[in-house]
């Protein structure tokens, strides 16, 4: 079993997936728009080429994506996407790189229970944490 993350963006969607591919060292193993929905599907036609569906694999992780046409996305709250590493000076990298654009929340510090830890949003909405795994629990 496995547990997906599907995030929703108002229009970013290819962007962002395609700047966490990069980031993170993923691969989109799926991008599909609305425009390559069935025939029978109504689609308003500004949103034609926005993405319906995008699918990242990150190692054994994945994340899903899509533009939300409007009238149906809500503001993301209540979760964060979290990004785990057993290497410090990755996770800053990743901090750093994602942060970009963004509002960070908490800087990227070590804390009482991880030697690198911080919060942000990034540049198009998505709320982020990056954590660095303490080798005394790995």
């Amino acid at each position: 079993m496995k547990l997906v993350t599907n995030l929703v963006f108002r229009g970013e969607c290819r962007q962002a997936f395609e700047f966490y591919a990069k980031v993170l060292g993923g691969k989109l193993n799926g991008m599909f728009t609305f425009a390559e929905a069935p025939g029978d599907m109504p689609i308003d036609p500004s949103f034609k080429d926005k993405i319906m569906h995008a699918w990242l694999d990150v190692g054994d992780q994945s994340l899903m994506g899509c533009d939300a046409p409007p009238g149906y996305q809500e503001d993301m709250g209540g979760f964060s996407a979290t990004y785990h590493s057993q290497d410090a000076a990755e996770t800053k990298r990743v901090f750093n790189a994602l942060s970009e654009g963004g509002k960070i929340t908490m800087p990227f510090n070590a804390t009482f229970w991880s030697p690198g830890f911080g919060m942000f949003t990034d540049r198009f909405g998505t709320p982020w944490m990056v954590n660095t795994i303490p080798t005394d629990r790995q």
